[in-house]
This record gives C-alpha cells, structure tokens and sequence, in this order.
C-alpha cells in the first residue's frame, strides 16, 4: 500500500534564485573537481596560459605558499580595471565575481583571445567563489596614469575595493598577480598534490615554446622550472624514455597545419601541432590539449588524429600491395601502438563539463584528420621503407586481433538460432565493438541502416510500442514478436535476477535504445528498460544496455568572424536556450540563425543521424547503471512504475515529482 508523503507549502516564495556565485557555492561539483584545490587554480594558471598564447607573456611563476595559499605571477597585458561600458564596475571585478563573464566570450576579428581554453566565462570567478580570500594584483597602465591595481575578495565577495597608484620604477611593467586561499570546506582534501601540478605545469612550457614556468614550493623551499625550446617532439621522447618502452619502430612522425585565412571548412589558425611514435611493446603515452587545456579523457580530437593516422597508413598499404589475403585493417589496428602528444586549437571549444576534460566539438574530428592524414601520406610514401616497417607492425596486431575473435566464434557457433529477418547485422564478430540499436519505427531504421558503420553496427527497428513486460511470465515473453526478436538478436535467453545466464553467446557489447527525443520515446525508452531489468539483469549488471540521445533541435549559424558556417545540435529546450544565449554573447543578432525542430528520428537523414548520434567520436551515448540504487530499491520502483495494480501510487508519486526533469532509475 502506497503511503502519502505530508504536503509542504509551494508557492511563489518557494522559487529561489541564487544570484552572483551562489550556483557555484551550493553546486561546487558542478563547476569544479571537489577532491582538491588543483582545479581552481589551474584556471588561474590557465588565464596566464592564454595570454602566452597569443604572444603577449614570457614567463608564468606559481608559488606554494606556507600559509596555503597559492600565486599565480605573469608578464602579460594585465586584466583590465577600467569601468566595464555596459555594467559600469571595474572590469575586474567583473572577471571574478559574474558567472558567463570573461574576454573569451569575443571570437570575432579582432577580439581579446582568438584561441583560449575558456568556453563558459566560469573560470576564475569559480575560483573566487571557493576561496576564503583572494588577492588580485594587476600592473596596467590606466587613463589616469596608474600603473599598479589591487583588490581582494572574501568568499567571492569585494572586501577591499580596486585601489590604484603608481607602479614601482623598480617593479614589473605589465601583468597579473592572484593569490588564492582555497577554502577547505569545498574540498576532500585541502592539499594540492604536486606531482599533478608538476605534470600540468611542464606541459604548458611545452605547448608555449620560448615561455618559462616555474613552480616554487615556499614550504620546502624547493623550486623547478620548464623551458622545452625542442617543443612537442623532446617531450614525447622524454616520456618515453620514462617508461622504458625502447626505440620507437620508425622515427617521430611530427608536423603542424593551420588553416589559411579564407579557408572554406575552417576558421582562419585553426589546426593542430602532433608528434606520433609507434612501438612494438611497453606502455604507451597519449597526451592531448585543446588551446593548452589539458584533455585527460580525450576527446573528438583524439578521434580526428586516430581517423588521419588510419587513413593514412590504409592509403599506403593498399598502395603499395602489402595486405594480405583475409585481413582487413580496423582503426584500433593502427592505433594500438600509438604514443603521442596533440595540441589542437579550435576557435570555440566545446567541453565535456566545466572541468574540461574532454573534448566535445564534433568538428575537431574533421579538423585533425583532415590535416594529419595527408601529411602522414606524404611522408610515408617519401619514406617507403618506414611505411613497410609501420605496415608490418600494424598488419600483426590485425592478425592478433583476428586470431581473437576467432576464438570467440568457435565457442559460440553451435546451436545458434535463426537471426530475425529484420535484423540488419553488421559484419564484425567482436563483442567488444559491435553494437545494435534498437530503432523506433521503420522509418528511422532505414535512415540508421544508411548511417551505420556497417563494421560493428547492426540495426534493428521495432514496430511500435513494446509490450509492458513487468508482469509477464518468462516463458511467455517469446509469444510477442518483438521481444522474440530482440532475445534472438542479442543471443541471449531471458533470465532472472541471481540467475548465471549463459553470456557466452552474447553477440553485442553495446546494445543501445535510439528512439524519438519527445514523450512517446522516452515512454518506449522505459518500456524497453523494464524489459532488461526484469527478464535480462545480467546485461544491466555488466554495463551492455545504453540509450542513444538523438538531438531534439538543429541551430544553422551563420558565418561570423573568424568563424565559418556551423550546424549546432541541441539534445532538448535546455541545451537551445544555452546555445541561443552563447551566440547572443557571440555578438550575433537574435534571428539571424535558423532553428529546427526534429519531429522524429524519421526526419534525420542518414549523415545527420550519423553525425550526432551514431558516430562513437561525436555523439552522447548514455550508460544504464542503478547508481545510488540497490536491486531492491530499483525493481520497488520499477514496479510502482509498471505495476497493473500501482496506479494510485504512481499519480501519488507523479503529483509529487511530476515537475523534475529526470527520475533515478
């Protein structure tokens, strides 16, 4: 028996509107890492970065202070302290205090940072909003002929207003000083591990050849400083040497490319600077960066430079004949052998989450490939005898990974049922890659079956609604058609919770629910859900069930600046009204870009379906997980959900969270 929760006041008093830097105080995880302080002040480091970016900084000194503290020292143009025109405070205050404020809102010609790690204006201001004090230190020359600026705040508020006077003779002629004191309470630990720092600040001396970076600990009294004049190829070969992994098969491949001005697909300096090395055993080293934001998760750019490299030593074997009969190169053939350092700059980055660890920007991938796989091209057919050093190191891992799924074939190829008439298998026998989507309607199974990568993708498209399967008996499941289905494509039987079905069989590593981005998808999402839940557990448990986040809105931008005409997608009204607001802060007109709605999946062609949702390098693919949910937890839950005889319950739960976008499953 359901039992109702006591009802509470809602009303207009009940809205709360948090303004300033409140988000980032009651969220601090959504803005930051929350294990330690390195994050708050690697947006510090990373404003003095972009200023030797864009050539005007020669030295970045961070200093570990006794009482805590951290300082961040640099020579560049220093943050401006007039009086902002539009909102009439010091514009550094503005800086540090206003969420979404910042110089690298500006893409356009002529702007302050054309190519910056910052994206959402959040940086700085989210350090001084975890910090119990923060000093600023600007040296500028102002109207009024002042040439040294200070301020400090206190739990993100202005304790001692923007004071000026003249700047030392003796002293440093432009820049800027913060000195931060992380306030413990945000924080697991209050420590900032050094040897994170350490690795942060060796490569950005990397990234910006010709800067100094020198990291001081006052509290040891122990000071080290980078200056990498040989660039990205000394630093590969230095982290290669650290892992003992030998001479690498052929020599570096290292080169660069930026786009012209004028250049069709584009924005002018856009491009990338790589060093590759392939070897025959040891660890590899894979290090990428976006405009000298470190990327540890990787990102669309990494799937560029896999793309270039594949596509390059592909064209050169075929070329020269060198494959041999029965085996057919896959791009992780290539790439498993790779070490590499990446620096990408891309006009206007899109991060995986504020802390930036990966990168999102489906462009990239078009940007890196298109300027590594020539380049690579060119010099293994200068250097034929590399290229067939390199063919043969990458046609052996091939054999290997051939050799593997035969192994896997032999266990599963007896008794194998009829595959469903509908199925639109896919041509690998690797589990570990292959994938099927289940699609809504016929329709968008025809656009995902012209879409696909026919390798490791297969399609399967379901006819309406599937049945509620919550209350139906095991051996009944296999009296609804689709079901039937479902069960004899993905090679496995239905079982119960505690059951050790036979995964054995298993013929996808990903089994993914692609319907519609409206009401009746989700409802088919959950239908399909219950399904796994009650009759398959065993692939829930193990991480195979996936839901596919087809956009709901496609933005036609026009060309502004620097920056060519571009397709954004928007997964709901959310993510719209961010985009629309990004482009206002852009500096473009409201109205001048085109929006779409997509009805269905139907309406997608196969390139758009492709591109947003079932490309592995640019689409959002969700895991199914119980989280914070025990087995107990989430089938009471399924059940007041699904249940026949739960119906007074759900509108009870409905009334109550009926207004919450999302439900923990």
């Amino acid at each position: 028996m359901a039992t109702k929760k006591p009802a509470t006041d809602y009303s207009e008093s009940s809205i709360r509107v948090l303004k300033g830097l409140e988000p980032v105080k009651q969220r601090p995880g959504m803005y930051t890492r929350t294990e330690n302080p390195l994050h708050i002040i690697q947006e510090v480091i990373d404003n003095a970065s972009d200023e030797a970016l864009g050539g005007h900084c020669k030295h970045i000194a961070v200093t570990i202070n006794t009482d805590g503290s951290v300082t961040v020292d640099d020579d560049g143009r220093g943050i401006p302290v007039g009086l902002h025109p539009e909102e009439h405070v010091p514009t550094v205050e503005i800086v540090f205090t206003r969420l979404h404020a910042g110089g690298k809102f500006d893409k356009g010609a002529g702007g302050a940072y054309a190519f910056s790690g910052g994206l959402h204006g959040v940086g700085v201001s989210v350090t001084n909003a975890l910090s119990t004090r923060l000093k600023i230190e600007v040296w500028r020359k102002d109207d009024a002929g002042n040439g040294y600026h200070e301020m400090a705040f206190a739990d993100g508020d202005v304790v001692e207003p923007l004071a000026s006077r003249p700047a030392p003779r003796d002293g440093k002629k432009s820049g800027t000083r913060v000195t931060a004191w992380p306030n413990p309470k945000y924080f697991d630990s209050p420590n900032i591990p050094m040897a994170e720092m350490q690795r942060l600040l060796r490569s950005k001396a990397v990234l910006l050849p010709g800067v100094t970076v020198t990291l001081t600990n006052a509290k040891t009294g122990d000071t080290q400083t980078w200056r990498y004049d040989e660039g990205l190829r000394g630093y590969l070969n230095e982290a290669l040497a650290q892992v003992s992994n030998g001479q690498p098969v052929i020599p570096v491949f290292e080169g660069a490319q930026f786009a012209p001005p004028g250049d069709e697909g584009f924005a002018e300096g856009e491009g990338a600077a790589w060093v590759v090395a392939w070897t025959e055993e040891g660890q590899v080293v894979r290090e990428s960066y976006v405009n000298l934001i470190p990327t540890p998760s990787g990102g669309t750019h990494e799937s560029g430079l896999r793309e270039g490299l594949f596509g390059a030593v592909k064209s050169f074997v075929e070329l020269h004949s060198l494959l041999p009969k029965g085996v057919k190169l896959l791009p992780e053939d290539v790439f498993a052998r790779v070490s590499f350092v990446l620096s990408a700059k891309v006009l206007d980055p899109q991060f995986q989450g504020q802390t930036k660890e990966r990168l999102n920007s489906r462009d990239a991938v078009r940007l890196v490939s298109t300027f590594t796989k020539p380049s690579l091209e060119l010099w293994l057919n200068e250097h034929v005898e590399y290229g067939k050093k390199l063919a043969d190191l990458v046609i052996k891992q091939a054999q290997s990974r051939m050799r593997s799924a035969q192994k896997v074939e032999k266990k599963k190829s007896s008794g194998v049922a009829v595959l469903p008439g509908k199925l639109t298998d896919c041509e690998s026998s690797d589990i570990t890659r292959n994938e099927l989507f289940l699609v809504e309607g016929d329709s968008a199974g025809g656009s995902a079956k012209m879409g696909r990568d026919k390798e490791f993708q297969a399609i399967l498209p379901l006819r309406g609604k599937v049945l509620n399967s919550w209350e139906t008996e095991r051996d009944r499941l296999f009296a609804n058609n689709e079901i039937h289905d479902i069960a004899v494509a993905i090679g496995v039987d239905p079982h119960g919770e505690g059951d050790s079905p036979d995964l054995s069989s298993l013929r996808y590593g990903k089994i993914c629910i692609l319907s519609d981005a409206d009401v009746d998808g989700s409802h088919i999402q959950v239908l399909l859900l219950t399904l796994f839940f009650k009759h398959f557990p065993a692939l829930f448990n193990h991480g195979h069930i996936c839901i596919a986040r087809p956009p709901l809105y496609r933005v036609d931008v026009p060309a502004r600046g620097k920056k060519p005409i571009q397709k954004l997608y928007a997964l709901d009204d959310g993510e719209l009204l961010a985009i629309e607001d990004k482009l206002k802060k852009e500096g473009l007109k409201e109205g001048s870009w085109g929006i779409s709605r997509f009805k269905g999946l139907g309406e997608m062609n196969a390139e758009q379906l492709w591109e947003t949702t079932m490309n592995p390098d640019t689409r959002r693919l969700l895991p199914v997980a119980l989280g914070d949910f025990g087995v107990a937890e989430s089938a009471a839950r399924f059940n007041m959900l699904m249940g026949k005889g739960e119906a007074a319950a759900r509108r009870a739960w409905i009334e109550e969270h009926g207004n919450e976008t999302e439900a923990d499953i």
